[in-house]
Order: C-alpha cells, then structure tokens, then sequence
C-alpha cells in the first residue's frame, strides 16, 4: 500500500534521537527506543524513561515493530503518566501504531485490567489515553509536518515489522526490527536510497543456534544480510545483549563488507 500522488514535503530539520538499544535492561543499558523529532516514538523500550513529563506529554505518535515487552515496556506507563497534562493541554490520544496482531497482544497482555489499566478506555472511553491503529506491511504512515513512514517487513518468532523514515534527498532512515534473516527486506531496500540502517545483532557467534531458534542475527548471519545491501552505507548495530558488545563488535567489524559499520549508542543523533 504506497501512496501515490505529490511528493511529501519534507520538513527542514527533522531528527531522531537514540534513547535506547541494548538487547536487556541493566545499568547503562537501555532497551530500543527512538524518538523522532520530540513527538514521534519509534519502539518504547525503557529508554522512554530518560524523557522528563513535559517530554513524555509531547508524543503523539507510538510505532512499534512487535510486542516483545523489551519494545513495549514504556506504553502503558507513558499513558498513565501523559494523560493528565495532555488532557489538560486538550491534545488527543496517543495513538500506537502495530500490525493488528501486535495491538490484540497489547490488549490482552497489557491493557487487560490485571497487568495494567485499559488506557484505550480511561480515562473515559469517549477521551481515552490511547488510541490503537492498526497498519499492515508496505504502508506509508503520514505523521504530519511531510515525515513519511515506510512500515517493512521483518521475519521473528511473532509478527513483527520495520521501519524507513523518509528523509527526502538526504535518503531514508531504516530500523530493521527485531529479524532473523529475511530476503524481503533486502528486496524492499534495493529499491530506496539509504542513509543510515539499523540493524539487530542479538547474539554472538557462539550463540547463532540459539539466534537462529529466536529469529534474530549473530555476526555470522549479519554478514550474509549485509552481502545482499549494495552500495556503501552507514551500518549501525543495535540489540546487543549487555556484556556482550565489545565481543559481538569485534565480530562484526572482522566481516568483509564495503559498508561502514558501527555500534549504535545510546543518545546518538541522526540529522535527516
């Protein structure tokens, strides 16, 4: 499903910050989240929590790419602590963006009335916290302002996604997701301009049965997804389990790829 007509207009200055990336939690270490510009979640791990209220009381806009609790975490305590300077400022629901199967796991895992209220509902149906909307593989999402959001395919043990950002003449932004491999995402990326992907590496190569078992990557399975992405781009490695970085890291960097590779940190910015 991609839009066709005009060309979007694209905003002067937009930005995505790093909030998260780590594989677990531990001190330093924070699960994926990005923010783009100061209204738009991409992922909501727990690095959602480093924002202060006014921050947290600006997102409009919650995409997520599957409904691992590492990537989700931050919803519902986002809710509760937004709801009331949004109600207060008259700004609407906040509205998560997942494939259909994603938002029915939010639903009955998490907004149930047992692991936490049903924002989707509260404060009061009619004016609610949340809003879900569902998108589907191939979409373009239009979060005002020209910023166009490509939804792309990923391959992991639940119905997962990713994401490119357009950024117009500086080329797109694209976060795989959680993924093991998966030839319709190379597919899909031959045909944009990149500037800057980010892609998983869970585990080392001690470990790839076990990445495999999982659908995510090691070193030696990056590689291979690498080999099918042409040109010269600059690759950033996000998920990395605490502790294991600089091993996974010297792992990776030893690949032959033209491409430039490096860890993503938490913090690190990224002008399109």
């Amino acid at each position: 499903m991609h839009s066709g007509g005009r060309a979007p207009l694209y905003i002067a200055d937009m930005k995505i910050r790093v909030l998260g990336c780590a594989g677990a939690m531990a001190a330093g270490h924070k699960t994926t989240s990005f923010l783009l510009d100061d209204d738009v979640l991409i992922d909501a791990g727990s690095g959602v929590g480093d924002l202060d209220l006014e921050a947290l009381a600006r997102i409009d806009h919650i995409l997520v790419s599957h409904s691992h609790l590492d990537h989700v975490l931050s919803i519902p305590l986002l809710a509760d602590a937004a709801q009331r300077l949004r109600a207060q400022a008259g700004r609407p629901p906040i509205r998560v963006h997942a494939l259909p199967e994603t938002l029915q796991a939010l639903r009955q895992h998490l907004f149930n009335g047992v692991i936490w209220p049903d924002f989707t509902r509260l404060p009061s149906p009619e004016r609610p916290a949340l809003q879900f909307s569902p998108f589907a593989i191939g979409q373009r999402l239009d979060l005002g302002l020209g910023r166009q959001v490509e939804v792309l395919s990923a391959a992991h043990t639940v119905p997962a996604v990713g994401f490119a950002v357009d950024g117009g003449p500086a080329g797109h932004w694209v976060y795989t997701g959680d993924t093991g491999p998966n030839p319709a995402l190379w597919a899909r990326l031959a045909q944009l301009p990149l500037a800057h992907l980010v892609i998983e590496c869970a585990f080392g190569d001690d470990e790839c049965r076990l990445a495999g078992l999982s659908r995510h990557l090691c070193p030696t399975t990056l590689g291979q997804e690498l080999a099918q992405l042409s040109g010269r781009v600059q690759v950033h490695i996000t998920h990395i389990k605490p502790g294991e970085g600089q091993a996974v890291m010297a792992a990776v960097l030893a690949l032959p790829t033209p491409h430039v590779v490096a860890a993503l940190r938490g913090g690190q910015e990224f002008q399109l």
